[in-house]
């Protein structure tokens, strides 16, 4: 009989862990974007631009 009743109530229950945060990224979608390849290509001339300016600059 237990067995019925659970089977009854069949609902989808987000895990407690989230502590009480929404997910809202799952319906957004961004206007940019931007390939993995750029940032990291990006990222290196930086980081470059950083170096040398530093030793230029001692």
């Amino acid at each position: 009989m237990h067995f019925i009743l659970l089977m009854a109530k069949k609902q989808t229950m987000m895990p407690q862990s989230t502590g009480g945060i929404m997910r809202y990224f799952s319906d957004y979608k961004s206007k940019v974007l931007i390939k993995p390849g750029y940032v990291i290509f990006a990222s290196f001339i930086t980081i470059i631009t950083i170096i040398i300016l530093h030793a230029a600059l001692r």
